[in-house]
């Protein structure tokens, strides 16, 4: 196991070292000026001198290159006694200590990796990204949690119940989900969940009662003598409803209607709200709406995949053998079938939670939920670069540790793996 992780960091370490190399040039040799957006265009030359040299845009590109794999790595060198060096140890800029000195201008430092400071703010990027990122990963965890909990569930019966009734409405319900792009289904479940069922929703009973007839014909719960008849007879009743709700609106039983309590949610908001009185505090009711408009695409895959893996896994000789022995159902198929039918829904959790974790950026601009993709957005619009690249380099981290973490699951699921 120990030379498995190994392997597997060796490889991680590889990955964010060439993302950090492409990062670091595709920004830096991108168009622009950052120092003419921040000192303006009448600032004087001595200004604009004196700010590239702080930013160190003064230098080649290749010394800027350098001096920023030399504060990105935990183990630098750094100059201890000039303060004017360019990699002088400022305590207050690293937290680390000196391990061994070379020279006296020449020592070996274990630090905290430092991401800069932002152009714009002059504030540390680590700390700006520390106080975006509890929000993403609050919302990105929650929500591929729930996700995997109903997909799972949804995938099981749909495979358990194949060609069914269930199976069509859970195949349904998945690809709708997979067909609505991120921010138009949020808008939706904003304008739902916060505007059009805020307070309370009055839903007609008569098409509500004609609905649940609907789905218990077609699912076969009630065994009806001619389910054709069944049919048309709904139908007709659902047409003479919308006749009666244009001729005579008035007619009782008819335009009857439902009052269901309103959900008292808002459109904005974020993991911590701030009060006049209470000052900030944690408001868990904002996530709701984000969590479900996060959910509905990686829920979908994970139906889709469950169904498909546990219904090959089921025709396999090992379930049969189990079945012969006597097992319970129960014990068949959630030990023996679903145990072997997750390494693809595992892949798909692993790669929604890493995008997740990436920012929605789509979902946090609905909702103003103050997370990762909007600072990242923000950054971009305002060429903030080293925001930007600290923000793509803790994502490329978070990637790794993910696929690393994923890796062990395998081994610890299925035995297969472990053994190759």
């Amino acid at each position: 196991m120990l030379k498995f992780l190994l392997k597997k960091t060796t490889y991680g370490l590889l990955v964010l070292a060439g993302v950090v190399t492409v990062v670091f040039f595709l920004f830096n040799l991108a168009p622009g000026d950052p120092v003419r957006n921040l000192v303006g265009e009448n600032a004087s030359e001595e200004v604009i001198v004196n700010m590239r040299r702080k930013l160190d845009l003064d230098l080649p590109l290749g010394e800027r290159f350098l001096l920023y794999v030399n504060d990105l790595s935990p183990v630098s060198v750094n100059n201890p006694t000039v303060a004017e060096s360019r990699i002088f140890f400022d305590q207050e800029k690293y937290s680390g200590v000196k391990l061994i000195s070379f020279t006296k201008n020449r020592a070996l430092v274990l630090k905290i990796p430092y991401l800069k400071r932002s152009f714009l703010t002059d504030k540390s990027v680590s700390a700006i990204l520390g106080e975006v990122l509890p929000g993403t990963i609050v919302l990105a965890i929650v929500s591929i949690a729930f996700a995997m909990f109903i997909g799972l569930i949804m995938g099981i019966i749909a495979a358990l119940k194949k060609d069914s009734f269930y199976d069509r409405l859970m195949l349904f319900v998945s690809a709708l989900g997979m067909a609505g792009p991120s921010f138009f289904v949020a808008i939706i479940v904003a304008w739902i969940g916060a505007v059009l069922w805020r307070d309370e929703v009055r839903l007609p009973f008569f098409p509500l009662l004609l609905l649940i007839a609907a789905i218990i014909s077609a699912s076969g719960i009630i065994r009806f003598v001619n389910r054709k008849r069944m049919r048309v007879a709904l139908i007709g009743l659902f047409a003479s409803w919308m006749i009666t709700e244009w001729i005579l609106p008035g007619l009782p039983f008819f335009t009857a209607r439902i009052t269901l309590p309103g959900t008292g949610l808002n459109m904005t908001g974020s993991l911590y709200s701030v009060d006049v009185w209470k000052g900030e505090y944690l408001d868990l009711k904002n996530m709701i709406l984000p969590v479900i408009t996060l959910m509905i695409r990686p829920l979908s895959v994970i139906v889709q995949l469950t169904r498909s893996s546990l219904l090959d896994v089921m025709e396999q000789d090992f379930i049969r053998t189990a079945r012969a022995k006597g097992l319970s159902e129960y014990r068949v198929v959630l030990k023996h079938g679903l145990r072997n039918a997750l390494n693809p829904v595992i892949t798909a959790v692993s790669g929604w939670l890493a995008s997740l974790l990436a920012g929605a950026i789509f979902v946090e601009f609905v909702f103003g939920w103050k997370g990762l993709g909007q600072q990242m957005f923000t950054a971009i619009e305002n060429q903030d670069l080293p925001v930007v690249m600290g923000g793509v380099i803790v994502i490329a981290a978070a990637f790794v540790i993910i696929n690393i973490f994923v890796d062990i699951i395998y081994g610890w699921i299925d035995p297969r793996v472990r053994i190759g």
